[in-house]
């Protein structure tokens, strides 16, 4: 098992170094679609690397809307980017880290200064813009990480863009199962947990799946933010509520399951506010 946990611990700083490789030399040659497309399986490649299956149900809106999600580990960023590459929303000390704040910047990240109105209101302007442009964004205004348990309250201030833009709000909700499908905390990312805590547990847990619902968007105009972050608290909440006292047998409509980890498929980190999203 030690032997197993190193060796998916090795490969995980390979593709990482590799990630560095592509968005330096690649992604800036590249287009739109295409750098999507790149990080898409670049996200869907770690997760078959540390043996994560991702089953997912729903779909999101073509373009230009905000997913919000629950926040559960470093993870979820890369099983919502293998789905549907976004620009996510991460605290500004990320983009001063050795290597990792080089990655995230250079992957369109949208950087949050803590504390400064002037700085909250300068990303909102730039969020509303990715918005019109057809961009997804992506947040987790949970605030940091949880063990899954249960959902924190959202902060309505990372919506405001959303009703500033006029555009939908998708709720998304994430959920780490055992093999039954019993929850399973081995990909959790909380509390005093370091990160290589953290990611020690995912390299050596067995049959850990995710599952990830994209739940019925929500219209923005004419909502506030604080309206917009109680309707999509409030509907992951029940879908999550409702998924934990599923039977076994039980599946929600249109899931689909990605490719076991030995088949090819078709943007990391703190804590306490920690993975590099915590936001």
């Amino acid at each position: 098992m030690r032997f197993r946990t190193g060796l998916r611990l090795a490969r995980v700083g390979g593709h990482l170094l590799a990630g560095l490789a592509i968005s330096g030399l690649v992604l800036p040659l590249c287009g739109c679609e295409c750098r999507g497309a790149i990080r898409a399986w670049w996200s869907g490649r770690l997760l078959r690397i540390v043996d994560v299956r991702l089953r997912s149900s729903g779909a999101f809106p073509p373009s230009g809307c905000m997913v919000v999600a629950n926040h559960v580990s470093w993870l979820d960023v890369f099983v919502l980017a293998t789905l549907r590459p976004a620009r996510f929303v991460c605290k500004s000390e990320v983009r001063e880290w050795p290597l990792i704040g080089w990655l995230v910047a250079s992957n369109e990240a949208l950087f949050l200064e803590r504390g400064s109105r002037s700085a909250a209101a300068k990303l909102n302007r730039t969020i509303v813009a990715a918005l019109v442009a057809g961009d997804t964004v992506a947040v987790f205004p949970e605030g940091t990480s949880t063990d899954g348990s249960a959902v924190l309250p959202f902060r309505g201030a990372m919506l405001q863009g959303a009703a500033d833009a006029a555009k939908s709000v998708v709720p998304v909700a994430l959920r780490y199962v055992d093999a039954n499908g019993s929850p399973c905390r081995s990909a959790a990312y909380f509390g005093n947990m370091s990160f290589w805590e953290s990611m020690r547990s995912i390299a050596s847990a067995r049959n850990l799946n995710v599952e990830l619902d994209v739940l019925t968007p929500i219209g923005s105009q004419g909502m506030d933010r604080r309206n917009l972050a109680r309707q999509a608290h409030a509907s992951i909440t029940k879908h999550l509520t409702r998924a934990a006292g599923r039977s076994d047998t039980e599946e929600p409509s249109g899931l689909r399951v990605a490719p076991p980890s030995d088949t090819r498929p078709t943007d990391t980190p703190s804590r306490g506010q920690a993975a590099f999203l915590r936001v």
